[in-house]
């Protein structure tokens, strides 16, 4: 064959991160399923009739081979589990940007946790990027009646806890934006306030990082564990940066240094928060920039004051 094009490798390598990373769950995981496929790709023998096709088969396979192993260490987790934060998706499709924004949500990864690797793989593909049933079923090694069958089944599964969210973008951030102010400034009745009835505060620490409990419901339990950490925070000069997490609302927590402390996502809708999801895991933050020693920040934040 002619040597495979590395040009045309990078203008498809956004399409095949955003393919793994959706199936996977994680940045490190999904780059690493990109460049096993490039290397795929440059030992090939033949000369693809579809490079598109060719690449995107490839990282689907590798991602759902991935996806099967890693299975059974998120089922040993300690504690809850969360995708790794992804701040920018790299690809971009306006004719899909609804489908693409939804299916990156924490909420909708973790609906996806839920399905087989092979149903994730095909709800991915149809669902997400428009593939058709043709293409799905080559890409997955299944006929196209199973690919509408395991299509069916989780389509179910998302359908039956599909995350909604406040439609206008401008007023989630403004309302993030609030909820952050008034964290930073130590204003309990203000957090309080924006909070939903049932807001629950979950946590990802993984056991490598401060755990503020694994999941507490409730405005008033949220905005009591909350106020806990106001001063905390405030003892160690911690910084908050506003960004997109996911494609929703919420924050990235720096120390003194600008070293990451922890990142926050939040699901608004009808103008009150309904979830903040916290991660600590220091692992899952990496790809980020530097990441603080939070036991430490910890430590000194709840050390007395003369």
């Amino acid at each position: 064959m002619s040597d495979p094009n590395p040009d045309e490798f990078q203008d498809l390598r956004p399409l095949l991160f955003s393919i793994a990373y959706r199936i996977l769950g994680s940045v490190s995981e999904a780059e690493d399923a990109v460049q096993e496929t490039w290397l795929r790709y440059a030992a090939s023998s033949t000369q693809p009739d579809s490079v598109k096709a060719f690449l995107s088969t490839t990282v689907t396979r590798i991602a759902i081979d991935v996806l099967r192993s890693a299975r059974v260490r998120r089922e040993e987790y300690a504690g809850p589990w969360f995708p790794e934060p992804l701040l920018a998706d790299p690809y971009d499709d306006p004719a899909r940007a609804a489908e693409l924004a939804d299916s990156v949500s924490m909420a909708a990864l973790l609906l996806l946790e839920r399905l087989s690797p092979l149903e994730r793989a095909v709800f991915v593909l149809r669902e997400v990027f428009g593939f058709g049933f043709p293409e799905v079923a080559s890409t997955v090694g299944r006929s196209e009646a199973a690919c509408r069958q395991l299509m069916v089944r989780a389509r179910r599964h998302m359908d039956s806890g599909r995350p909604r969210y406040e439609a206008d973008r401008a007023e989630r951030e403004k309302l993030a934006a609030r909820f952050l102010d008034a964290f930073r400034d130590g204003d309990v009745d203000g957090v309080r306030d924006l909070l939903s009835a049932d807001v629950a505060l979950i946590g990802d620490a993984g056991g490598k990082g401060p755990q503020w409990g694994d999941r507490f419901v409730g405005s008033e339990n949220v905005a009591g564990v909350l106020a806990a950490l106001m001063p905390l925070f405030d003892r160690i000069d911690a910084g908050v940066e506003l960004r997109e997490v996911n494609g929703q609302p919420g924050a990235i927590f720096h120390d003194r240094s600008g070293d990451i402390l922890s990142v926050w996502s939040l699901d608004i809708l009808d103008g009150q928060i309904q979830a903040i999801r916290t991660l600590n895991n220091p692992d899952k933050l990496g790809h980020l920039g530097p990441v603080a020693d939070a036991w430490a920040a910890l430590r000194e934040a709840r050390e007395p004051t003369e």
